[in-house]
């Protein structure tokens, strides 16, 4: 809004911008920000203005999200907003892929959402390709194989609890279930939907073939919108608990790794993107899906993006391992801060143990340690006993499945990719982006840390008209916010290629 004031004395005439207020509601899987961004003069200023914890609930039937608490700190952020910036313009919200709620003919949630990390799907997997057999799918969706995918969780409730998707209205995936209980509107946001594996990467629309043979209704997911998508104002009831700010909710690229790719501060198209928090998701962006039996072959995943664009990436086990393991030393009564276990790992031993971080024996939660030194001792190796071999044990894993994901990548393509763009949370850790550099043997640029909270807010601001697209957008990143430059060590290289031709011998086994 532009605001002219006039001064009658000297008829001079001042002009009052009254920038924007876009709030990110940025949802990981054990915490929640809200945080309000600007866009002014090519740069985008930030502040982070609530901040909360994510804690999913265990019980003997299930291990589930806790929505509505969830919901309670949305508003609290919105609020907080009105109280602090005057409110603000657009809300948008991002979260995790695959998980979703079923919403009745009344507006209410008829069962808790299920975390993706419930063991439930397991046997479903079998049951959904004994219908579509994975070749078929991968072929429409592009999606990877993953158990927690939304395609055997729908499966595991038409099998043990029909009488959901028998009667509800509507399927709505997390953040869009978030933002209907802001607003009263359904849909079905492009990059979150894609996490189905449901959705033809093609038409970018839900498969009606597949949904078919599978028995699952075709009315009961909402219209498909794409990033940038106004999805309506907050309900009055809403609207008045959170200051009366009247706040548009933003279909952003709900997807938090789509929103965090948007934000990577690359130039041009041939650049390596690691989205790098409890999962690194590590690939490239596309105008196109690459579906083809190379990608299915080495299970590489297209998922929607922003911007019209695609992400055909590898889901790699990322900060998931050290966060286990971290928790389980604080259980033990030894609570180490991330510094402290980077400088213990720069001081153990270098390549004295390797683990595959994608093995399924580092699926679920619980004694990480332990099950290193399990897989360490079952594969003939070294056992990392000390926190500080544990630890090297991990980055240096995590940095050679890096390598390979590169590599591949490469195949896949035919491109070469002499820079990688880490953004999110793993910037932060010097040692992980060191490792990194000198086991991929690639120059590695770290940053931004909020690239989530940033490809949402660019989503907004786009939305309002204040930006053109991704190019003009990544620009404003650039402008905003500093990275790290980490250079491969070529004196090194000879121990890594070492500990990488053991690598491979263990993810071939």
């Amino acid at each position: 809004m532009i605001q002219y004031y006039v001064n009658l004395c000297r008829l001079e005439f001042c002009v009052i911008i009254d920038m924007k207020k876009h709030l990110a509601i940025d949802l990981g899987a054990s915490s929640g920000r809200g945080i309000i961004g600007t866009v002014s003069d090519g740069k985008l200023t930030l502040r982070e203005i609530h901040r909360f914890s994510n804690d999913p609930v265990e019980t003997d039937s299930g291990f589930y999200w806790d929505t509505l608490r969830l919901l309670f700190e949305i508003k609290a952020a919105i609020l907080k907003c009105s109280l602090e910036e005057g409110g603000a313009d657009t809300v948008g919200i991002d979260t995790w892929g695959v998980d979703y709620a079923y919403i009745d003919s009344k507006g209410s949630m008829m069962a808790p959402s299920y975390q993706y990390r419930d063991p439930r799907t397991g046997p479903m997997m079998d049951k959904v390709y004994g219908t579509v057999p994975y070749s078929e799918l991968y072929s429409v969706t592009g999606i990877e194989s993953m158990s927690f995918n939304s395609v055997f969780q729908i499966a595991d409730d038409i099998t043990r609890r029909p009488w959901l998707h028998n009667n509800a209205e509507k399927l709505l995936l997390t953040p869009d279930l978030l933002g209907y209980l802001l607003t009263g509107k359904t849909a079905s946001e492009y990059t979150i939907a894609s996490t189905t594996a449901l959705m033809d990467a093609e038409k970018r629309e839900f498969s009606h073939e597949i949904l078919q043979k599978l028995g699952i209704r075709k009315d009961i997911f909402a219209p498909v919108v794409m990033p940038g998508n106004l999805l309506g104002k907050l309900t009055e009831k809403i609207d008045g608990e959170t200051g009366h700010s009247g706040a548009v909710v933003v279909n952003v690229a709900s997807h938090d790794t789509a929103s965090a790719t948007a934000a990577v501060p690359a130039e041009g198209k041939d650049f390596l993107f690691i989205s790098s928090g409890t999962w690194s998701l590590m690939g490239i962006e596309s105008d196109t899906p690459v579906i083809n039996e190379i990608s299915r072959k080495y299970s590489f995943t297209n998922e929607g993006a922003a911007f019209g664009k695609i992400n055909v990436m590898k889901n790699i086990m990322g900060l998931w391992l050290i966060q286990e393991s971290r928790r389980q030393w604080k259980r033990e009564g030894k609570s180490y801060t991330f510094d402290e276990m980077s400088e213990a790992a720069l001081s153990a031993e270098p390549f004295r143990s390797i683990i595959n971080p994608d093995d399924p024996l580092f699926n679920m939660a619980g004694d990480m340690p332990g099950r290193i030194r399990e897989y360490c001792q079952k594969t003939g190796q070294c056992v990392p006993e000390t926190m500080g071999a544990v630890v090297r044990c991990i980055f240096e894993s995590l940095s050679l499945r890096y390598r390979w994901t590169a590599e591949k990548l490469e195949e896949l393509t035919g491109r070469k990719y002499d820079v990688i763009n880490i953004v999110g949370g793993g910037t932060k850790d010097e040692l992980l982006c060191t490792f990194t550099a000198n086991g991929t043997g690639r120059r590695v640029v770290a940053g931004p840390v909020e690239a989530t909270a940033i490809g949402n807010i660019l989503v907004q601001a786009y939305a309002s008209g204040e930006i053109s697209g991704i190019e003009e957008g990544r620009a404003i990143v650039q402008n905003s916010f500093e990275t790290k430059t980490y250079e491969p060590d070529r004196t090194l290289w000879n121990g890594w290629e070492t500990a990488y031709a053991r690598f491979l011998k263990l993810i071939e086994e």
